[in-house]
């Protein structure tokens, strides 16, 4: 019996989106090649050995959007040019290499995806040192306004989820022959016929006649339940669903509100896609994955918040492109809510069919079956190439004491 491929995916939990991507590959990854391979989802940061810098960056990104947002944002902006980020990717080589070298040696992957922008410069790094290559595929996971952080030259293939982020793959120096337009990756339940709204809605025993507006928050989305708050008084027919997205505090919050529209409130839903092809609209954030869904669901946006940078492209996108409109204050969005509903909802269909142009329901399956091929081919050895990059490499880790352990079974683990 062949032995099975092993397709190890690296990411990371500052934010929702990159976790997500990566869980939304692996389960179109089963799907289709479920009996051919084995996949392992890893977050490189909880290694014990990360630096105390990066470990923490999940709860540090909370608490910086939270207390600072106009800092986050200068730093974001200050760091997205050409010598800061080779600065970050010396930084990034000293502080995860050994991590890298040890997972991919315990692993010994066919083929590795990343849907974090930190992991390249180590990947790239012990590529080289090792003189093996590890098919590396990267999911961009943000639609328009990306760090250039996420793009490495020596990537396999470049996932992105539009147009606009295809142009900064090639001028941060990707070949266009490996770039693909492909989406975010989003749940595989997005993809294929999908049942009436009414009947869903039926399903899950909401008013299947009522215009329904689904509403996903947590501590990261401001002004969601002031939001929600005209929404209920707001005079028209109209059925709220709200996930509070595991926030204890905004869930109690939910449920103590005196409704007088049907609303039905959750602290956590597993089958999300389902709410949203049930929902008429969605009042979220304006992050790469909510945005996606949204999209890939053909559900019209009412963003509430924005996070100073990735997030600014997010919006501006949805926005151009007549699929979302941003709402800056509780007022605004009881005027947007009327005039979306006005002569029988059309403009909300209209931003209906604006969405469901733009997704790409889809895209889980697309790059599965790319990464596939690439697993099939495998690890190379490239034992002659490197050199004079190889030494400085090298002479870098050395100078910091990491031990950099050349593979000396290499020819064992690639191909020629």
């Amino acid at each position: 019996m062949e032995e099975k491929k092993r397709i190890l995916v690296l990411t990371a939990d500052a934010g929702f989106g990159h976790r997500s991507a990566a869980n939304a590959f692996a389960a179109a990854m089963e799907l289709k090649h479920g009996a051919e391979c084995e996949i392992k989802i890893v977050n490189p940061l909880d290694d014990r050995r990360a630096p105390f810098y990066l470990r923490d960056s999940g709860a540090d990104y909370d608490r910086i959007l939270r207390l600072a947002p106009d800092l986050y944002k200068l730093g974001y902006e200050a760091s997205d040019n050409e010598i800061p980020s080779m600065l970050m990717e010396n930084v990034l080589t000293l502080g995860l290499y050994e991590i890298m070298h040890d997972l991919i040696r315990a692993e010994k992957p066919d083929a590795i995806v990343s849907t974090y922008p930190l992991f390249q410069a180590p990947l790239s790094t012990y590529f080289k040192l090792n003189r093996t290559f590890v098919p590396l595929t990267l999911i961009v996971t943000d639609l328009a306004t990306v760090h250039r952080i996420w793009f490495s030259p020596g990537v396999d293939m470049c996932m992105v989820p539009t147009m606009e982020v295809y142009d900064l793959a090639v001028s941060n120096g990707i070949a266009q022959n490996k770039i693909h337009i492909t989406g975010i990756p989003v749940s595989p339940a997005f993809s294929g016929r999908q049942p009436a709204k009414k009947e869903l809605r039926n399903q899950l025993g909401w008013d299947p006649k009522l215009p329904t507006v689904l509403a996903v928050g947590s501590r990261r989305v401001d002004q969601l339940l002031d939001n929600l708050n005209v929404l209920n008084h707001f005079g028209r027919p109209i059925q709220l669903v709200a996930v509070a997205g595991k926030d204890d505090e905004l869930f109690a919050q939910l449920q103590a509100v005196d409704w007088h529209v049907p609303a039905h409130i959750y602290n956590f839903v597993t089958n999300m896609p389902e709410f949203m092809q049930a929902a008429d609209a969605i009042i979220c954030k304006a992050g790469g994955l909510v945005v996606t869904e949204s999209l890939a669901a053909g559900l019209p946006m009412l963003l509430v918040d924005v996070i100073p940078g990735q997030e600014e492209g997010n919006r501006d996108y949805v926005v151009k492109n007549g699929a979302a409109d941003m709402i800056e204050s509780p007022m605004e969005m009881l005027e947007t809510m009327a005039h979306l509903m006005a002569d029988g909802g059309a403009l909300f269909k209209q931003r209906a069919r604006n969405a469901r142009q733009l997704g790409k329901p889809n895209s889980a399956l697309d790059v599965a079956e790319m990464v596939w091929r690439s697993a099939l081919r495998g690890p190379v050895s490239k034992k002659r190439l490197f050199g004079q990059g190889r030494h400085i490499l090298i002479d870098l880790l050395g100078r910091y004491n990491i031990p950099w352990r050349e593979n000396q079974s290499v020819e064992h683990y690639g191909h020629e």
